[in-house]
């Protein structure tokens, strides 16, 4: 029998289209510490969009058994992590009267559901409202508008949406793989928790999050969401441009994407031979490195080129004071730094997962960015005052009494 943890732990699912990744965290007095990883190849989804049930519960099964291997401990209930292409974000305001010429608790909460009131399709719903700024009477650029003197209150905010079916499909994947769902955050959202520094989020900066089927962005400016977006493509797109160039089984081609991809075709190392297995038998053929970039470079550039594009028609391009951060599995690509600087015409870095003490070593790559993200947004309830902490751990065991009676009745 494993033994509980005396600490509260947090887990993070995150739900990839090529990987299921698991991150298990405790909170201790020096801060954040990792304490389990597990990951699982994923079959079951397209542009980070669920298609397929029971290959993804197995998966989701799979990384959950060899995290709580390692941080040993069991993992009933997790924060999960949806970055489907279906997410859509856009900016709201909304004005109140102030009832008592003093903004209170109450008119803030008020003026923020006025922003959120804003007619959606019926099959789309509201995953986060994130208020961007408070404006009283006519003085902007207010972060804490309670108790201040004023007639009218107006809040800013940015609203993220998702498809429900696909909020529904993520969820029932979790359940039927045994675990509870306490929070669910938009991919664009969870990365920047864990990668960008308080310093580029005051200035502005841009995070591209590139997984295998989408492709998440995230503007942050004031340190306040400006602009969130996911494109339907990703690293996957290149593998598939590979495997067709080079008429070679998509296994291959990704292999020799990781070992021997280059995003920038450069003039040299044209004398060192690849050998590309061939398909159905046919004769393996030799390429040089600069071939194999000559492939990925167009279609890695006119990603980016999307990335841009959707930024300008944002208007977030003056935004930008810190540059760009590219994080996720497919900045870990050579040259897609350089690549980035070359479209963007800013200075670019690698984000990697900051603010972590434990297994920093294993989880110190882009790939796990959202993943990381997803705990450190479930670890903020405990560093809310006013005694939280002991609450939710209450709330979990009362939870897990709960399906211990459950599963009683079923039987007995």
């Amino acid at each position: 029998m494993r033994m509980a943890k005396r600490n509260p732990v947090v887990v993070g699912l995150d739900i990839g289209t090529y990987k299921i990744g698991v991150i298990v965290a405790e909170v201790n007095d020096d801060g954040v510490e990792i304490t389990g990883i597990g990951t699982a190849a994923s079959s079951g989804l397209k542009k980070g969009t669920v298609v397929n049930i029971e290959s993804t519960v197995e998966a989701i099964r799979k990384a959950v058994d060899e995290a709580e291997l390692m941080a040993g401990c069991e993992i009933r209930s997790v924060v999960a992590g949806s970055a489907g292409s279906h997410i859509k974000g856009f900016n709201s305001h909304g004005v109140v009267a102030v009832k008592k010429r003093e903004v209170e608790t109450d008119d803030v909460d008020r003026s923020v559901e006025a922003a959120r009131a804003v007619a959606l399709p019926t099959d789309r719903e509201v995953l986060h409202v994130l208020p961007q700024e408070f404006i009283v009477d006519d003085q902007d650029g207010i972060k804490e508008p309670v108790g201040m003197a004023g007639v009218r209150l107006e809040a800013r905010v940015h609203i993220v949406t998702g498809a429900i079916s696909s909020g529904q499909n993520l969820v029932k994947c979790c359940n039927r793989s045994g675990l509870v769902v306490q929070d669910v955050l938009g991919g664009p959202l969870a990365a920047a928790e864990a990668v960008l520094t308080p310093e580029e989020r005051e200035l502005g900066v841009l995070l591209i999050d590139i997984g295998a089927g989408t492709t998440s962005l995230t503007v942050v400016h004031n340190d306040a969401i400006r602009h969130t977006a996911v494109l339907p493509v990703g690293g996957g797109h290149v593998t598939n441009d590979l495997a067709a160039a080079l008429r070679t089984p998509f296994s291959e081609a990704e292999r020799l994407k990781q070992r021997c991809g280059s995003a920038v075709a450069t003039a040299g190392a044209n004398d060192l031979a690849i050998e590309v297995p061939g398909i159905g038998g046919r004769p393996a053929q030799k390429l040089s490195p600069r071939a194999l970039a000559m492939v990925i470079e167009p279609r890695a550039e006119e990603m980016l080129a999307l990335v841009r594009g959707e930024i300008e028609r944002a208007g977030c391009d003056g935004l930008l004071t810190s540059g760009v951060v590219l994080t996720g599995g497919g900045a870990v690509l050579t040259g897609m730094t350089e690549l980035a600087e070359r479209v963007f015409r800013t200075p670019v870095r690698l984000g990697l997962p900051l603010h972590l003490s434990g297994l920093v070593d294993v989880v110190a790559s882009p790939m796990y960015a959202t993943a990381v993200g997803l705990v450190l947004h479930g670890l903020k309830r405990y560093a809310q005052p006013g005694g939280r902490k002991g609450s939710v751990v209450q709330g979990s065991i009362e939870r897990a009494r709960h399906r211990m009676v459950e599963w009683l009745r079923e039987f007995f």
